[in-house]
């Protein structure tokens, strides 16, 4: 069941998004480091309102941020909708445990609904240039891959941004 993140789920979700970074540095997929995402993003996202968790068997084996708030790296990026109703989604995390067995699949399935139902125009994202599986993951979700941005407290290599149109004015 996908619900609200708790501040009493940070320790857990950090240790989850902690044991991606890890998996990913593994993989020669430097997306996420020791510094990013920090516990300090975290409880913001929590505050915020904005990060949902999965849960099964008592466990959080999954988090993703919906949020409405616009990085600034986003703003020289030309999407193709107005920017106004979009929705954002940052943080999309899989125990590396539980990977490859539709739990993201689940968590953008959510975040599809949550946008439709509540009306935004778009839901975007980015994802890191060289996480190909990502990227495939995305496209056949119908994501149209734009521009290149880059986080340089993330890593030097560029993030694609992906956007879908939802609910057409």
């Amino acid at each position: 069941m996908i619900t609200k993140a708790l501040i009493s789920d940070l320790d857990e979700i950090y240790n989850l998004t902690k044991n991606c970074a890890k998996d990913l540095i593994k993989k020669k997929i430097f997306q996420w480091n020791e510094s990013y995402p920090s516990k300090e993003i975290l409880r913001n996202d929590i505050e915020l309102e904005q990060l949902w968790k999965f849960k099964d068997n008592d466990a959080i084996i999954a988090v993703i941020v919906l949020t409405e708030i616009v990085d600034k790296e986003y703003l020289s990026v030309t999407w193709f909708t107005e920017n106004s109703k979009n929705l954002y989604v940052h943080r999309l995390a899989v125990d590396p445990k539980k990977q490859g067995k539709g739990f993201a699949k689940q968590m953008m399935d959510f975040a599809e609904y949550y946008a439709e139902k509540n009306n935004y125009t778009s839901v975007r994202l980015d994802t890191f240039s060289e996480n190909i599986r990502n990227q495939k993951f995305y496209e056949t979700r119908n994501y149209i891959k734009l521009e290149n941005i880059f986080f340089l407290n993330q890593s030097e290599q560029p993030f694609c941004c992906y956007e879908k149109v939802i609910n057409k004015s």
